[in-house]
């Protein structure tokens, strides 16, 4: 619990907006109750012995100052200057880097720097950095473009990680194009004199082409590719091994009707729902998951590789899994009509959803029915042409209790975020021909609500045992974003309490569900939440109102998972006491830590390759019409987010109209200074697109028309700048449009992996 806590006061004490305050102070804006003030104590105790905080005048808790020499991650600009984020936490934030004292660093460079004093800026010393030493280096290869120029070849890197171009020579030795994607490995650093240099290790193909940029972003991303042949062989040794009809040991459930629901080119089903009435009159919820533990075992080498991995990636068209095919789309995965292990969570309900009991089984299932979310959509509406009755009933029924059962959670303070997704619509070629918006009929709500609801029940029946497991946790955010939440949504005309609870955050949401700015709203709060991730400490579950909660519903592609069931499998057979002697052995801290850094890697994966086949499509439409929501506002131009195709775009101010454009930071618009015309958070915009640029991701847009013309501001003469008023009636009302949103996701089932 100390190292929760101490990573939330250095977050809180980090913000720009805070303000030094005493120690009961900090405890409370960190929502710190009397139960838990010891383990807030010990937290700000071991970071004051390290010099990470100090106390200073009145007692006031600050972080110390930047001075002498520092040590942090260098972040470069293409206008050549960049910044250095310290290791050690400093009251400063961010140390501005000039041109001429980046040496010759890159982004993510580890650097030593000297800390400068540069006059004065609003009465206080200005600080510059100047680097000194180059500690370590992030990276020594990259990905680009090769191309050639006059004064010879040079590689145009992806990304914004390194923003100059790099020369190579003796491009023919791996026989390399003009317009080849290609992995350089750098020989020389740049420095103020002359670009970095590299040679060239591998081809990866013609830019451009979907097989190329898959292998552009697994080198990028370091993402794993093939199984070695030991893992290859223990996984087939398991599968041939697989003898259902030899099983005695496990309840056998195969004559119950119990369905699966999935995308239409899902492989790997590892959930399955049965729903019934007890003599009594309740509901008897069965969640039955696949049962990977009895196909992996501990430390084995899959194990191993499965921890290293840490989920399954899944990319547009193509799926990196954390388990070889023959286990996750083999015999691990619940396939209709065929007998499966699996682990059974059941969960009784009252009418009001409220749980009554739980108990846990290893069993044998046989899923009756495989249903895609449109087909199980369809079949509660009316259409059940081909469905056997039995299927067709529970369907029906589960529809009636996950209706409960979300208004339960919702009551509980449940917040849910509507974030639309964009489904592309890919050639044979991975070509993306166009966009629509992601299916989100109520089945994938039945689906998500009773994962919910087993994770939630399999998490309270460990923290009953008092065995240590690993957790998804979700931060409580501390009171200083909470507030800065309020003042922002002010911009849209809306209100928020200075210190919001969950349900004015609910209230918030459904205040602009459907507005245009509904979007931007969701994405502020998005943007206000810590990210959830896998830890032992037991903190709960913010988002979803839950005391207990981990991940238990998909062992095939997340290993958090599969840590759980060989938990509740030691349960189920009677031995609590060694899960308790295994759970001490292991460095939970750590396989957490490392497990939320790959599931943040595939989503970073994710996006990058969406956004590249996003681009191509897009490079090849310039000028063409499409609608945006402002969701970012700067000193230089407005981010909007393109609803169809879910991909951000930079307007520049100048090209708003003939007007001398302000940013208003307090209100988060852009005003004209003779025309008043104001541009804010949420507001939609038509707008064509001018400029794409694939390599550097960036997609630039121009309104369709002028916000003002040089005739408007003739006829308003001279004028100086007034505030910004609100327009209550325009954020939260318009209800007249419909947008997909959010970036594109090509596998829905993603979305129950962010819980």
């Amino acid at each position: 619990m100390p190292e929760i806590y101490k990573q939330r006061i250095l977050k809180l004490l980090k913000h720009q907006d805070y303000e030094p305050v005493k120690i009961n102070r900090l405890a409370q804006n960190l929502g710190v109750g009397s139960e838990d003030y010891p383990q807030f104590k010990e937290a700000f105790d071991q970071l004051r012995g390290a010099g990470h905080v100090i106390i200073g005048h009145g007692n006031l808790v600050t972080l110390p100052a930047l001075t002498g020499r520092i040590v942090g991650r260098f972040r470069a600009n293409p206008r050549g200057f960049g910044f250095i984020t310290t290791l050690e936490p400093t009251a400063h934030g961010d140390l501005f880097v000039p041109p001429e004292a980046t040496a010759d660093a890159m982004t993510g460079d580890i650097v030593m720097a000297k800390v400068v004093k540069k006059g004065q800026r609003a009465g206080q010393s200005r600080l510059v950095g100047q680097i000194v030493q180059i500690l370590e280096r992030a990276c020594d290869r990259c990905v680009g473009t090769l191309s050639q120029h006059p004064e010879g070849w040079l590689v145009q890197p992806d990304g914004n990680a390194f923003v100059e171009p790099i020369a190579v020579d003796d491009v023919a030795a791996k026989g390399a194009r003009e317009k080849d994607k290609v992995v350089v490995e750098i020989t020389s650093y740049p420095t103020d004199k002359y670009i970095a240099r590299g040679v060239i290790i591998q081809v990866l193909g013609r830019a451009g082409h979907y097989d190329t940029e898959v292998l552009s972003v697994v080198q990028r991303f370091h993402l794993p590719t093939e199984f070695d042949a030991e893992c290859l062989n223990q996984a087939r040794t398991a599968a041939h091994a697989f003898k259902p009809e030899s099983i005695t040991d496990r309840e056998n459930i195969s004559a119950k009707t119990i369905i699966t629901i999935d995308p239409p080119d899902a492989k790997d089903f590892d959930d399955a729902i049965s729903l019934e009435r007890t003599a009594d009159g309740k509901w008897l919820l069965g969640v039955h998951i696949a049962d990977v533990s009895g196909f992996v075992s501990p430390d084995s080498p899959l194990d191993i590789e499965a921890r290293k991995r840490g989920n399954s990636i899944y990319l547009p068209a193509k799926t990196i899994p954390m388990l070889p095919e023959v286990l996750s789309n083999g015999v691990c995965s619940l396939q209709p009509d065929q007998p499966r292990l699996a682990k059974s969570a059941y969960i009784t309900y009252d009418d009001r959803g409220k749980v009554v009991t739980t108990r846990f089984a290893n069993s044998i299932i046989r899923s009756t029915q495989r249903l895609t979310y449109l087909q199980a959509d369809a079949a509660l509406k009316g259409h059940t042409k081909d469905l056997p009755a039995s299927v067709i009933t529970l369907l029906k029924d589960m529809e009636h209790l996950s209706r409960i059962i979300e208004t339960r959670r919702r009551d509980q303070g449940m917040i849910h975020l509507d974030l639309p997704e964009t489904e592309l619509v890919m050639d044979d070629a991975g070509r993306v021909t166009d966009a629509r918006p992601a299916d989100t009929s109520y089945p994938h709500t039945i689906i998500e609500m009773f994962m919910v609801e087993a994770n939630e029940a399999v998490a309270r029946l460990i923290d009953r045992l008092d065995i240590p497991f690993l957790r998804r946790i979700h931060p409580e955010p501390d009171a200083l974003t909470l507030r800065n939440l309020a003042m922002l949504v002010r911009s849209f005309g809306l209100t928020l309490p200075r210190t919001p609870t969950r349900k004015s955050i609910q209230d918030l949401l459904a205040a602009v569900k459907d507005a245009d700015a509904s979007l931007a709203v969701n994405l502020a709060v998005l943007r206000s939440f810590e990210k959830a991730r896998y830890a032992p400490q037991h903190i709960g579950h913010y988002a979803l109102a839950s005391t207990h909660y981990c991940h238990f519903t998909s062992p095939i592609r997340r290993y958090a998972d599969l840590t759980v069931h060989r938990i509740l499998d030691l349960y189920v057979r009677g031995k609590t006491d060694r899960a308790k002697q295994i759970a001490a052995g292991q460095n939970l801290a750590e396989i957490g830590s490392h497990i939320s850094f790959t599931e943040q890697r595939a989503t970073d994966a994710e996006r990058e390759l969406t956004t590249v086949l996003v681009l191509q499509l897009l490079s090849k439409r310039i000028g063409s019409k499409v609608r945006g929501v402002v969701t970012g506002v700067t000193s230089f131009g407005l981010f909007l987010q393109c609803r169809k195709f879910g991909v951000e775009g930079l307007v520049q101010l100048a090209d708003l109209g003939p007007d001398e454009w302000k940013y208003d930071a307090r209100s988060q618009c852009v005003i004209g200074r003779r025309s008043n015309k104001t541009v804010r958070l949420g507001q939609a915009l038509d707008v064509a697109i001018t400029s794409v640029d694939i390599p550097a991701r960036k997609l630039n847009f121009t309104p369709l028309e002028p916000l003002v013309t040089a005739e408007q501001i003739r006829r308003a003469g001279p004028s100086a700048p007034r505030e910004p008023k609100p327009d209550p009636k325009g954020a939260a009302k318009d209800k007249s449009r419909r947008h997909p949103g959010k970036r594109p996701r090509t596998q829905k089932r993603n979305a129950r992996r962010r819980k």
